[in-house]
């Protein structure tokens, strides 16, 4: 069909869609402009920042001054599904909590965007270490990298932690 009106015409663009593939434009400028570790950074202080302003959000939904261990599972779980993010709790003890993921809330604009995943480290271990104290954050795998989903590894402990590679986070 021809058209001379550009409303008829099919184009995937949606505020949704432009909204992801302008962050992935800008963590990819970073990668290559700043370097990866760099970016990482940079990603991180947003992270962080958002971090702490759905951590008050849930406090105050809550009507707590802190969150509990539960909690902050569950609101860890909730904050992905409300993004559209499927994760999952898989085991949770007092040393840490294992969460896994079948679809990242940023789908496949975070493909090789490593950098992308420092939001989920830093909104994860801001709000756990806001609530618990400590957190340091393993990304065993991200889709970013490639896996079929992502299983991230909140530690609760700094010595459950010593040997794990990751990003700690304290309250502040």
């Amino acid at each position: 069909m021809h058209t001379n009106n550009a409303a008829q015409l099919d184009i995937s663009l949606a505020r949704d869609v432009f909204l992801r593939s302008l962050i992935r434009e800008l963590s990819g400028v970073l990668e290559e402009v700043v370097g990866i570790e760099q970016a990482n950074g940079f990603i991180s202080v947003v992270g962080q920042n958002i971090g702490e302003v759905i951590n008050q959000e849930y406090r105050t939904a809550f009507n707590v001054s802190q969150l509990s261990h539960e909690q902050v599972a569950q609101v860890l779980v909730d904050l992905k599904r409300r993004i559209q993010g499927d994760f999952y709790i898989i085991s949770q003890d007092a040393e840490k909590i294992i969460f896994g993921n079948h679809r990242c809330p940023f789908e496949d604009k975070v493909i090789g965007r490593n950098s992308l995943c420092m939001m989920t480290s830093n909104v994860f271990g801001t709000i756990t270490a806001e609530n618990l104290g400590y957190a340091k954050i393993e990304l065993v795998e991200t889709i970013a990298r490639g896996h079929d989903g992502c299983r991230v590894v909140v530690y609760l402990k700094p010595e459950s932690a010593t040997k794990v590679e990751g990003n700690e986070y304290f309250r502040t």
